[in-house]
């Protein structure tokens, strides 16, 4: 399949630009992919199509504000610092805006707590630079940052971004982005969901901006996704792994679950433990492994999100649904509605 053949034309006021309270409030989309069957209802009957047995797992992925304002030392231009990753202490991979005016040598100041110097330029057009502090990093930025809110989202991140744009079980510092499959749910809606009889099992993936970087190429063969860490614990595994044999099924929340349990994998098809780093990228044909049923967003056109969902059901069928979605008004992307796929 080419790029091409994952446009789609979207209006411009169906993109949400806020959350829906409370969040098992927004719309759910099911669809059937062995009945090639689309309904419509609310998140909070997610819990309809689980049964005890099954493992809904979940990434505990947790976002930090990652967009830092800071100025040029010398002109006093204001730049936007976006956090990607940490290479080293200290020494972080960053996207700069505007990024023409941020060159090699540049010192730029956060606030009087905080500098960077830039030190070199990164082949997906980012810098690398190197923060001077005192204290805890991560603390500062708490305190200092904003949410980084999506560029679709044509608005400045509030304060409540910062709790609304994550999830309620995420624990794991790491993600510049949120896993926003995992944004509808409520921690009562969780409860009834262990309730029923369904084991809720954590992985961890990291969420980079490489998971919605434009694929610019329109052979897919040629694409690479930026690298991002993931951790599937023993426990974990070897719970997925009992659950399946069993009988039970692996309902995964998000694309990001989806790469971490497929980046991981045995010859006999069953999750292995790991801690690294991922760069798969899924989109049809593919045979998926472990993975029995989705729940996810609706995602940009030409993004390596709706690919791998319509690796999951088919081309034809996630195009429907998205036309229908379309005519039925729901709330696209992050802060948008659900799907879940059966």
């Amino acid at each position: 399949m080419k790029l091409s053949d994952f446009k789609y034309p979207l209006p411009e006021d169906l993109i949400a630009q806020f959350p829906i309270e409370p969040r098992d409030d927004s719309r759910l989309m099911t669809i059937n992919r062995e009945e090639q069957k689309i309904e419509h209802s609310s998140f909070h009957n997610v819990i309809n199509y689980l049964n005890k047995g099954d493992c809904l797992v979940i990434n505990e992925t947790r976002v930090f504000p990652a967009r830092l304002i800071g100025i040029k030392e010398k002109t006093e231009a204001e730049v936007e610092i976006f956090l990607l990753r940490e290479l080293e202490n200290k020494l972080w991979e960053v996207l700069v805006k505007p990024a023409r005016k941020v060159r090699i040598g540049n010192r730029l100041v956060v606030n009087d707590s905080i500098t960077c110097d830039v030190l070199d330029n990164t082949v997906s057009g980012g810098r690398v630079v190197r923060f001077d502090y005192d204290g805890d990093f991560f603390q500062i930025i708490e305190s200092i940052g904003k949410a980084p809110l999506p560029p679709y989202i044509h608005r400045e991140p509030v304060p409540s971004d910062k709790e609304q744009y994550q999830t309620v079980y995420a624990r794991v510092r790491g993600a510049v982005a949120a896993p926003t499959a995992g944004l509808h749910f409520t921690l009562e809606l969780l409860n009834k969901i262990k309730a029923k009889g369904i084991t809720i099992v954590p992985v961890v993936l990291h969420v980079g901006l490489g998971s919605f970087r434009p694929v610019q190429v329109e052979d897919l063969t040629r694409h690479r996704m930026d690298s991002e860490y993931f951790k599937i614990t023993e426990e974990s595994a070897n719970t997925i792994n009992e659950i399946r044999r069993k009988g039970g099924a692996i309902v995964c929340v998000g694309t990001t679950v989806v790469r971490a349990l497929e980046s991981a994998i045995t010859s006999d098809s069953f999750v292995k433990p790991f801690e690294g780093w991922t760069d798969k990228f899924i989109y049809p044909p593919y045979e998926f492994r472990v993975v029995d049923r989705l729940i996810t967003n609706f995602h940009l056109p030409s993004s390596t999100l709706l690919m791998l969902v319509c690796a999951f059901a088919s081309r034809d069928l996630i195009f429907k649904a998205y036309r229908k979605a379309v005519k039925e008004q729901y709330r696209f992307y992050s802060y948008g509605d659900a799907m879940i796929i059966v």
